[in-house]
């Protein structure tokens, strides 16, 4: 049992971090959701698309750090998540603001810190969530443009978002696997 314990001290940062992931995919989730309904209240059916498809990728990002989090013990604590809508042009600014912070500094200090507690399990849950990231913030950046220009109906009506790590696409063309995790896109609607 003192292994077991000592063990769990080493990882002290990356337990910590995984309840600070699940905590932050959860909101994403909640918020791009109530985005979703905000983009379909204004008349943007394919932004409505994105968001429910990115709102689904956060789920996984966030059952996935919770797994691992298990694993090692640890559990997540209650959550408070509040969130806070506005158009659908300044929901995609928050979006692609929220996004670039997980991808540009958050998960790379919880994989710095994973790998410093060697702590692999969680090295891929972050791994595979700041890749999905960049990949949700250029769509959204898409989405904007588009939506400034006049022309969201330009946008892919449709969304793939790989149950497994996250992954989020506009399309499958010329994808056979998940280029993060090796498993099939699903699609989602």
């Amino acid at each position: 049992m003192v292994h077991v314990i000592f063990y769990i001290a080493l990882m002290e940062m990356t337990l910590e971090n995984l309840k600070n992931a699940v905590a932050g995919e959860s909101t994403a989730s909640a918020a791009y959701a109530a985005y979703a309904t905000k983009a379909s209240y204004e008349g943007y059916p394919a932004i409505q698309r994105l968001f429910e498809a990115a709102s689904k990728a956060e789920r996984v990002h966030a059952v996935n750090h919770m797994k691992v989090l298990e694993l090692l013990g640890g559990k997540v604590e209650d959550l408070d998540i509040n969130i806070h809508v506005g158009t659908t042009s300044d929901n995609l600014r928050a979006a692609i603001a929220g996004e670039t912070y997980e991808f540009e500094s958050m998960y790379p200090s919880f994989i710095a810190d994973a790998q410093a507690e060697d702590v692999p399990l969680a090295i891929r849950s972050f791994t595979w969530s700041l890749e999905s990231e960049k990949g949700h913030a250029d769509l959204y950046r898409a989405a904007l443009h588009q939506l400034e220009q006049g022309t969201p109906h330009a946008l892919p009506n449709m969304y793939h978002v790989c149950l497994n790590c996250g992954d989020t696409f506009s399309s499958l063309a010329g994808l056979v696997m998940c280029p993060l995790c090796g498993k099939l896109p699903q699609r989602y609607k």
